[in-house]
């Protein structure tokens, strides 16, 4: 049975953007412990292709970047928030440049004086100015591999790959732990420590059709709402306009920044109509955008739409989508010939589990970085690009907390805690009750709770998941877990958050869109879920 390896060890849930850099800072001053559900290279991150917004270029600003954050977010972003994660942007950035992240360079042909900064800068929906820094199209990728050769090289990070988090511990009010299962030996660890962050990602597995990889099922989330901790805003589900339409392709995002270098969406016919929705056109922020395609779909009856830009030099679309032109060509589609086939999908979870400016939770010795976050920073709509930058400047924060109380010797060390108890269980007898409830989930999620909702089929989803979650506790009182389970049960859980809170909001805002009242309310306020306030 696996014991933490340091009596005042940090332990960290999660592999992604914020989990890493938190990790690297962390592990020069205090021993650190690391547990990713997959390998140290898969993560959500990976995938991200666009890039991380900052106001890098000096004809940009702060308030030009604050400004077009809560414009996006709808009238639900917290100012002190945006200012805060702004103001910052720079700072992580150049730590990422000194790690030597591979970033795009400046090129003359590009609107945007090198001299001023040596890495291109994109632009992408709803910013008012290029600001987007990339490598290419495959950002994520790029600070994934350089982050994880990192971790890997340091000394002071006991890493665990293939462990599933299951619940945190808690003593007298304060979270001291976690339990861990191992994939490979299928035993649970219990993981001791007074300092435990969750770095665990969002939910978009909730949703049928989904970016996100498999390992998006709200796992810090639902351990956070198990554990006491407030969540904020969950029906804010935001659906990317543009995922590859394809049978053997379900979950390939084509970036954002292809509409940002001048991408056109079309109908079937190859006329444009983004302009009879938003003055912006293409560049509208993702609501907007998702909504006006869903709305296209239904009017004419077709399946997908295309996203064009086959009018730009073929030259400039390999060399700033080369990941994008490699993928589609190898499934017959040539985009510096032909429209691509696109269908919105969900996307990312722009509420979480509520934290304040230094990632602390409402539970005390439990932080959350990431987008299992509820910053306040995205409001009812997440502004494109600005989720790797959440990650790294609330890591940064947690970080400049957690050492601050190392310093100062408020890390106290972890108590000694029981071990996993599975003497009062036994054995599934069947796996296809898991795979089903898995699958009913997915489909009423996108069926009831989807880019355009109803009172009406938000109530009936309710009823369904209610129905299944007292299904999952069941099981998960009399059968041995394994990691299909777990997931399972914070998805379940998840998508009951989302509903309720889709429920609660009696407007129609940003990625929040109820024909029973399709009106924005005079004043807007967070939706808060309180486990306290359970029945």
């Amino acid at each position: 049975m696996l014991k933490s390896h340091h009596p005042k060890n940090v332990i960290i849930a999660g592999g992604g953007i914020a989990g890493l850099s938190l990790a690297l800072k962390l592990a020069d001053h205090m021993p650190v412990t690391l547990l990713t559900k997959r390998g140290l290279l898969e993560s959500n991150t990976l995938y991200a292709q666009g890039g991380i917004a900052a106001v890098l270029d000096p004809n940009d600003s702060i308030e030009q970047h604050v400004q077009d954050t809560l414009i996006a977010g709808d009238g639900l972003c917290d100012e002190a928030t945006v200012r805060f994660t702004a103001k910052h942007g720079q700072h992580v950035i150049q730590e990422l440049i000194q790690l030597s992240v591979p970033f795009t360079p400046c090129q003359a042909q590009d609107q945007q004086n090198c001299d001023d900064f040596p890495f291109h800068l994109t632009q992408e929906g709803g910013h008012s100015h290029r600001r987007i820094i990339h490598a290419a199209d495959h950002t994520g990728h790029a600070i994934q591999l350089r982050l994880a050769l990192k971790i890997r090289q340091h000394e002071n990070i006991l890493l665990l790959e293939h462990h599933t988090a299951v619940d945190l511990i808690q003593r007298d009010g304060r979270c001291v732990g976690i339990y861990a299962l191992n994939q490979a030996t299928e035993e649970f660890s219990t993981l001791a420590s007074s300092v435990v962050v969750l770095a665990t990602g969002g939910a978009g597995k909730v949703y049928l059709y989904t970016s996100n990889p498999d390992l998006a099922t709200g796992d810090g989330i639902a351990m956070a709402w198990r554990a006491g901790c407030r969540v904020a805003n969950m029906e804010f589900m935001q659906f990317h306009p543009t995922v590859l339409f394809h049978p053997r392709e379900r979950a390939f995002l084509i970036s954002e920044a292809m509409r940002g270098e001048g991408g056109y969406l079309k109908r079937p016919d190859g006329t444009r109509f983004m302009h009879e929705y938003d003055e912006r056109e293409e560049l509208a922020p993702r609501d907007i955008v998702a909504r006006a395609i869903d709305a296209e779909m239904k009017k004419i009856g077709c399946d997908h739409i295309w996203l064009d830009i086959s009018h730009r030099d073929s030259d400039f679309i390999i060399s700033h989508f080369p990941t994008i032109y490699k993928r589609c060509l190898g499934l017959g589609i040539d985009i510096t010939k032909e429209p691509i086939p696109i269908v919105p999908a969900t996307h990312y979870t722009c509420g979480g589990v509520m934290t304040d400016l230094q990632a602390k939770t409402d539970l005390p010795g439990l932080y959350a970085v990431g987008e299992v976050a509820y910053t306040g920073l995205h409001g009812a709509n997440r502004l494109a690009s600005n989720s790797l930058l959440e990650g790294l400047v609330f890591a940064n924060a947690a970080f400049e907390d957690i050492l601050t109380r190392y310093n100062n010797q408020q890390i106290l060390p972890a108590p000694t805690l029981p071990d996993w108890d599975e003497s009062q269980v036994q054995q599934s007898p069947e796996q296809i009750l898991v795979a089903h409830d898995w699958d009913e989930i997915r489909r009423v999620m996108w069926d009831f709770v989807g880019i355009v909702r109803t009172q009406e089929r938000l109530k009936r989803a309710l009823r369904r998941i209610l129905i299944i979650r007292e299904e999952i506790e069941d099981f998960y009182a009399h059968y041995q877990l394994n990691t299909d389970f777990i997931e399972l049960r914070n998805l379940a859980l998840v998508a009951e958050l989302i509903v309720r809170s889709a429920l609660t909001r009696k407007e129609s805002r940003g990625l929040h869109y109820i024909l029973d009242y399709p009106n924005k309310l005079a004043e807007a306020t967070a939706t808060v879920l309180n486990p306290a306030d359970k029945t």
